[in-house]
């Protein structure tokens, strides 16, 4: 069995050959569900230790981006093992940088480490209209609207599109959660959406709390 707490540093350290050969090692002694479930939980706990040392400026956006590589290269390895009951979602979440805002790094980091931590993700991409998100919360009933900016002009496409979502008699059956620099407590308040970020790992832990 994998040293759990070895893989969890590793992950953190980024060293992405000494997780993969472990992980093929692993899988190669057709190991249990249960315990690849386990190597997993260590691999996001690696991802924790990445958000942690980006909060504290030791880590960069390109690491963090290089993390959520790492992860899904992880996951990848270890999907012949992981069964089927892996594909039993925890929640799902409908993604999208809104109108106006062309950035996706932070969106496709906190993807990977939500899809990671079985939830289903819908990611709508960048620059989405309040009617697109609406459409697609429609079609797919998530459990939380995630929506990511980092221009101060994607703050009010965030109202907007919480407004909609209100106006289509949605909000109530969905918890929403916004990500990007210029988000704060009170850009919260004043969007209403249940819960801000500007951390991925950070954002997966909320949006686990929510489905619990």
């Amino acid at each position: 069995m994998v040293d759990l707490n070895e893989l969890t540093a590793l992950v953190g350290e980024l060293d992405e050959e000494k997780v993969l050969e472990i992980l093929n090692v692993f899988v190669a002694e057709n190991p249990s569900e249960e315990d690849a479930q386990k190597v997993v939980g260590a691999c996001q706990s690696g991802m924790s230790v990445v958000g942690d040392l980006y909060e504290k400026g030791e880590y960069f956006v390109g690491d963090l981006i290089f993390a959520g590589e790492l992860l899904t290269s992880a996951i990848n390895t270890l999907k012949p093992v992981l069964g089927s009951s892996s594909s039993v979602s925890v929640g799902s979440i409908v993604l999208g940088t809104v109108a106006g805002d062309l950035h996706d790094i932070g969106k496709n980091i906190f993807k990977s480490m939500c899809e990671a931590a079985g939830f289903v993700v819908y990611d709508l991409g960048i620059d989405q209209s309040a009617s697109a998100f609406v459409e697609k919360v429609k079609e797919v009933k998530p459990n939380v609207v995630g929506m990511s900016g980092v221009l101060t002009l994607a703050l009010e496409s965030m109202k907007e599109t919480v407004d909609s979502l209100n106006e289509a008699g949605l909000r109530e059956s969905v918890k929403v959660i916004i990500g990007g620099n210029p988000v704060t407590k009170e850009a919260c308040e004043q969007i209403g959406a249940d819960a801000f970020t500007t951390n991925a790992a950070e954002g997966v832990k909320i949006c686990q709390g929510w489905v619990k």
